[in-house]
């Protein structure tokens, strides 16, 4: 059953790995179409994306820091102990850990067959892809502290919300079993990693020629895909600055209604928006009347899941397992898009 979503996931990113055949595109169909506009455009993205460097290096640094390490080894050990501060704990692993929401599914499978509740499980579940200190700064270099602490407290509340949802629930007799049957082989993925519960930790890994190669490997792989997508999104951003009106975002997402929250929250989904590329994206929304409720809710609800993530919890877990995910993820998302429009507003 994992290869079966592996293999979805592996024909799924068949279709968008050719990001950077977008990011050649989008310039090279401007300068025929509409030349006059190309250096505008181009000059924005550009300036965007350069200032975005030093975050990208601090970025990549860190993740291949603690892939070479073996530092995910440390977090089995968040997750020993009472079931209700096992959520607690959790929560607060998955708010700092700098897995993305395909990256946090080997833990996920892991964490269910040793055992470890499912309240736990879903409290690091819903937290760890919304933010880490990567996503942190890079959030707040696009949008401001506000909505970086801001989006921070929403991925440890919903985490919160989430856990103890199913905590409440599994009381009641629900989700004894949320696994779906599945068999151990391998695929090439990038969820295919090592079980994280059993590797070992060392500091100084610069020793070890094998977790060298794997620091350079990862720093080089996660270089590439934040330079892809980040590339991508500026130039999203500078199409949306240069030609889309206020009035379309105005009657589709603007405002400070529930509205605008409600569709904020579910419109990432489709877009596989991460917490890397998001921020660029709502910069140009905001700048054309998405209110800042809307902005946060589509922060969120983008980041907990996307086509392909859906497609790796639907192949991993049962149907009940699956409702609760994308219902205390959006839900929540939902929420704490209220919450920060309250707080703009007040």
């Amino acid at each position: 059953m994992k290869a079966a979503f592996l293999r979805n996931i592996n024909n799924f990113n068949l279709k968008i790995n050719n990001v950077w055949t977008l990011v050649f595109l989008i310039p090279l169909s401007i300068l025929i179409i509409i030349p006059e506009n190309f250096n505008s455009i181009l000059i924005f993205a550009l300036k965007a994306l350069m200032g975005t460097i030093p975050f990208i290096l601090f970025a990549v640094s860190l993740v291949a820091y603690l892939k070479a390490t073996g530092a995910e080894s440390l977090v089995s050990k968040a997750f020993k102990g009472k079931e209700v501060r096992t959520i607690f704990i959790a929560t607060l692993v998955g708010g700092f850990a700098p897995f993305c929401s395909c990256e946090v599914i080997p833990f996920i499978a892991s964490m269910l067959a040793l055992g470890v509740p499912l309240s736990a499980v879903m409290a690091f579940w819903l937290s760890s892809p919304l933010i880490d200190p990567p996503a942190l700064l890079i959030t707040a270099s696009a949008l401001g502290w506000d909505y970086a602490i801001a989006k921070t407290i929403s991925a440890l509340t919903i985490g919160l919300i989430g856990g103890f949802g199913i905590y409440f629930l599994a009381k009641l007799g629900m989700f004894t079993s949320p696994l779906k049957d599945q068999n151990r082989s391998s695929s090439g993925s990038c969820c295919d990693t090592k079980d994280p519960f059993n590797q070992e930790l060392v500091l100084k890994f610069w020793n070890n020629s094998e977790r060298t190669k794997i620091f350079r490997d990862e720093f080089i792989t996660n270089g590439l895909f934040l330079l892809k997508w980040l590339s991508l999104a500026y130039l999203i951003e500078a199409l949306m600055v240069q030609f889309m009106s206020a009035q379309i975002i105005g009657s589709f997402l603007s405002g400070d209604g529930l509205s605008s929250i409600v569709i904020g929250a579910f419109a990432g989904v489709p877009a596989y928006l991460n917490s890397y590329a998001a921020p660029a994206i709502v910069s140009g929304l905001i700048e054309q009347g998405l209110s800042a409720g809307g902005a946060m809710a589509f922060l969120v609800g983008g980041a907990i899941s996307s086509i392909p993530a859906m497609t790796a919890v639907w192949s991993l877990v049962n149907r009940s397992t699956f409702i609760a995910y994308l219902t205390f993820g959006f839900g929540g998302a939902i929420l704490c898009g209220i919450a920060f429009q309250f707080y703009v507003n007040f």
